[in-house]
């Protein structure tokens, strides 16, 4: 029988402190090598978010660590080197992604998102511009997506 444990944690920097600590604690397993273990797989994701799942089996006290990808709007943020997006997405831009960063984002994020194509994966991902208050290519991203649907990108976005 087994045990899993979902949680969001700081790339590289999770603690013994809530979320995990209290709900490791109960199970039995070593709290400092979980977290050691948590803290080496999402090294790579420093300073963002990182869904993880912590599955026990409680017979032995073995664990196994699986790591998601970050949200899409710390993806994007990152690919900015931004702290937050935009408080008012309507009226106040705060950043400007090129359409090479939305594909570097839609394609880390291939397996998560809903899109099965390339260009649905990207849609996606210019929405979540959209919601954040970032342009893309210096364009509104709601008119860029306009623009994808319609064909626009299809040369660049089947390269």
């Amino acid at each position: 029988m087994s045990e899993t444990i979902e949680a969001l944690v700081d790339g590289g920097k999770a603690s013994a402190g809530p979320p995990l600590g209290p709900a490791l604690g109960p199970l039995g397993v070593n709290i400092g090598e979980v977290i050691g273990a948590i803290n080496e797989k999402t090294r790579a994701f420093s300073g963002m978010k990182v869904p993880i799942k912590v599955i026990v089996d409680l017979s032995t006290k073995k664990f196994e660590i699986r790591v998601g990808t970050p949200p899409t709007s710390a993806l994007v943020l990152k690919e900015l080197s931004m702290q937050k997006g935009s408080g008012s997405p309507r009226t106040d831009i705060v950043g400007d992604l090129t359409m090479e960063q939305i594909m570097n984002v839609a394609d880390m994020k291939r397996d998560s998102l809903l899109g099965t194509t390339k260009k649905e994966r990207v849609l996606e991902v210019a929405g979540t511009c959209v919601s954040m208050g970032i342009s893309v290519e210096g364009r509104p991203a709601k008119e860029i997506q306009k623009l994808i649907a319609q064909g626009e990108y299809d040369e660049v976005l089947l390269s």
